[in-house]
């Protein structure tokens, strides 16, 4: 019985199967530079991004650096102003803070307590996305941190972003969460060591006026001491007025002496009498004149003395009262100028793995393989056409 139609012989299936392989082998051969470019590339990193590749978990925060006489969400006009004028109003402390979240600083820190190393080689990580090395080296990890963790600060609105990534919901939001203590850390140094730097140039001031106040009482005592006199200007006064009454009872008995040289003889007692006495408030009045206007130790030289001592202890007491001020001043500018951290958004525990992105990144391989295999397609036949 002849079953032709149903059934093939041994013989013609296996051309079949040989023709069949030939013209695979012949594809394959003739599309060979589209295989090797393309395709293949495309096929590895497909394998490597379903197959191999560890999964990749984010963790996001906001945050905002401010002062206490700064508006918390900063208008653009604002901005653009500080960005004119140089005026950072807090732009500087907070760019600063952010460059500082991906210092060497901040990568020692969260290595040192908070087992970043370790965090970023956990097990069953591939080894193309790992942290290479148990013990990597500084700058080594600053890469690879920097790769993982991202900081980036809008200068529109004035809020730092902060996006970490790793292996593990968990190691995500943990860094995150301590990026932003770390921030906090941060902005408190800067608090204390400008809240120092105003009050103690404002110190300063206030010492240094304290320290010539001082000065200046010492050498009053020492004056007074050594003049004998606590008050030169009120006992100048009182001198002054001593010489005044004897110089006007010196005038009435001069008076009476010329009225008495018409009467009686100038040999006469009385006569004699009362010009002694003249003579005697003469002498008195010459020496207490000469207590005030006599060359060496007079009164007049001890009250210019004290006056001008009087004088800077007055310029003085102003130039203390004036550095008081400006320290009570200082202390409200300090805290006036106090930098805050405010948490727009908190870290968040990531559930679902976004990253790598397979589908992106295969696509984008594909793209830029088929480009290359384009160009390099149009150049050969272009000279192949040449050499026709």
């Amino acid at each position: 019985m002849n079953m032709h139609g149903f059934m093939t012989p041994a013989d013609q299936s296996e051309d079949h199967e040989v023709t069949r392989i030939e013209r695979i082998r012949q594809l394959i051969w003739t599309r060979r530079w589209f295989f090797g470019i393309v395709l293949l590339p495309t096929l590895l990193v497909a394998l490597y991004l379903y197959a191999y590749a560890s999964n990749q978990y984010e963790s996001e925060a906001h945050f905002l650096v401010h002062s206490a006489n700064q508006p918390q969400i900063p208008s653009a006009s604002a901005s653009a102003l500080s960005l004119l004028t140089g005026s950072g109003g807090g732009q500087n402390e907070a760019m600063s803070v952010s460059d500082y979240l991906t210092s060497h600083d901040a990568v020692a820190k969260l290595r040192n307590e908070d087992q970043l190393v370790e965090r970023f080689q956990r097990p069953g990580v591939d080894i193309l996305s790992r942290l290479f090395g148990s013990n990597p080296t500084p700058e080594r990890l600053l890469r690879y941190y920097q790769r993982q963790v991202k900081v980036k600060y809008d200068t529109d609105t004035g809020i730092t972003t902060i996006k970490v990534h790793s292996f593990t919901p968990e190691d995500s939001y943990h860094i995150a969460q301590r990026l932003l203590q770390i921030g906090e850390q941060r902005v408190n140094a800067l608090n204390e060591r400008s809240y120092a730097d105003e009050i103690s140039n404002a110190r300063r001031v206030l010492d240094q006026a304290e320290m010539a106040l001082t000065a200046n009482d010492a050498a009053m005592t020492a004056f007074r001491h050594r003049s004998g006199d606590i008050d030169p200007q009120a006992t100048g006064a009182a001198q002054l007025g001593l010489v005044s009454t004897l110089a006007g009872q010196l005038a009435a008995v001069r008076a009476q002496l010329q009225t008495m040289a018409g009467v009686i003889s100038p040999a006469s007692p009385q006569y004699q009498a009362l010009a002694a006495h003249a003579a005697s408030l003469q002498a008195q009045v010459d020496a207490q004149s000469g207590k005030l206007t006599g060359r060496s130790g007079s009164i007049t030289n001890d009250v210019s003395e004290y006056q001008a001592l009087m004088l800077r202890r007055d310029f003085l007491n102003k130039r203390y009262e004036a550095a008081a001020a400006g320290l009570e001043k200082a202390r409200e500018q300090a805290i006036q100028q106090q930098l805050y951290l405010q948490r727009v958004v908190n870290p968040n525990m990531p559930v679902k793995a976004l990253y790598p992105e397979r589908l992106r990144i295969l696509a984008t391989v594909l793209v830029s393989l088929l480009l290359v295999y384009s160009i390099g397609w149009l150049i050969v036949a272009g000279v192949r056409e040449h050499a026709a």
